[in-house]
């Protein structure tokens, strides 16, 4: 089968694509036909291995300590069911399915092969009513979006700023707000601003040319999305009794954010979602409902998986970047 493979860490060209031998699924497994797969600014981090010094000694014993002990990359996709363990129940072949495969990596191949019950997998069964593109970029933008806004508990009315509104989870975090009834004030560039105001964004602020940390306005939740903020400037522009979600939080960011939070009235919330396959079913109902959509900003086939990178390394990606895997 072809697939995506990273030998060692670095610059997008470290990505080359190969042939590799088809997985054989376990009994309690099933091998999934990828169609499509994402992007994210995660897989950067990982490929190039950018992660903050607080971070560097857990993340080298987890993703390899001189190379990638995963080689195929990609942390999400969509696909179908081609054959399944003795042992798997829930599935059948021809099953349309889609997934988070976490520090498994491996979506950017034709075939993987996966339990779904891992400690970082999340898989679910993909609706008719969804393309295999809309379904890959569930698992990490969508579910991200929604356990950091459950978290926060918005409640109706509440004013909500999205910072890297514009992005993966940010485009899902402006539509999973409005959802809740909140009003929300999204942070992006300006040649955004029109995509974020069409997913029901109430104000648009323009970080080229206004730091909402210095505006006066204060807010009942703010999100950061892309980590980009200083934790001190979040901290002013919320209500005394608010709630910050920070979405790439490290172990130093969480370690100042729970000190932080100590004598403070404020609730601070980092780390990352469970892996529960009903988030991947709820987001799924709203897209089938059209109370929310994912944003596609781009697609690229397997062969052109450097270019793809080089786009989300830039940080301006629009919502998602596609690799089709397969179209049949």
């Amino acid at each position: 089968m072809k697939a995506i493979i990273c030998t060692k860490y670095g610059a997008p060209d470290v990505l080359q694509l190969e042939e590799v031998e088809k997985p054989t699924p376990k009994d309690n497994e099933v091998l999934v036909k990828i169609h499509a797969a994402t992007v994210t600014a995660g897989d950067t981090r990982m490929r190039k291995f950018d992660v903050p010094v607080s971070f560097w000694l857990p993340a080298r014993l987890a993703l390899g300590i001189t190379k990638p002990k995963n080689k195929i990359p990609g942390m999400e996709f969509s696909g179908e069911v081609e054959t399944v363990g003795k042992d798997v129940t829930q599935y059948k072949k021809g099953d349309q399915v889609f997934a988070a495969t976490g520090m498994n990596f491996g979506s950017y191949a034709e075939y993987l092969a996966l339990s779904g019950e891992g400690k970082d997998q999340v898989l679910a069964k993909k609706s008719s009513q969804l393309t295999y593109e809309e379904a890959a970029t569930i698992p990490v933008g969508g579910r991200t979006a929604l356990y950091f806004l459950r978290e926060a508990n918005i409640q109706p009315g509440q004013k909500v700023l999205i910072n890297g509104a514009s992005g993966s989870v940010g485009t899902f975090a402006v539509q999973l707000a409005k959802y809740f009834g909140a009003e929300v004030t999204a942070v992006c560039s300006g040649r955004n601003g029109a995509l974020v105001k069409s997913l029901g964004a109430d104000k648009v602020i323009d970080y080229t040319k206004e730091d909402f940390t210095k505006n006066g306005v204060t807010y009942d939740v703010v999100f950061d999305t892309v980590g980009k903020a200083s934790l001190k400037d979040c901290l002013r522009s919320l209500h005394e009794e608010g709630t910050f979600l920070h979405a790439v939080g490290s172990p130093g960011i969480a370690l100042r954010m729970k000190m932080a939070s100590i004598n403070n009235k404020q609730k601070l919330v980092a780390g990352g979602p469970p892996q529960n396959p009903e988030d991947l079913i709820f987001l799924q109902e709203l897209i089938e409902s059209k109370k929310i959509k994912p944003v596609i900003g781009k697609r690229y086939p397997m062969e052109q998986i450097v270019e793809a990178h080089k786009l989300v390394d830039t940080g301006r990606k629009k919502g998602n970047v596609i690799i089709t895997i397969s179209q049949n």
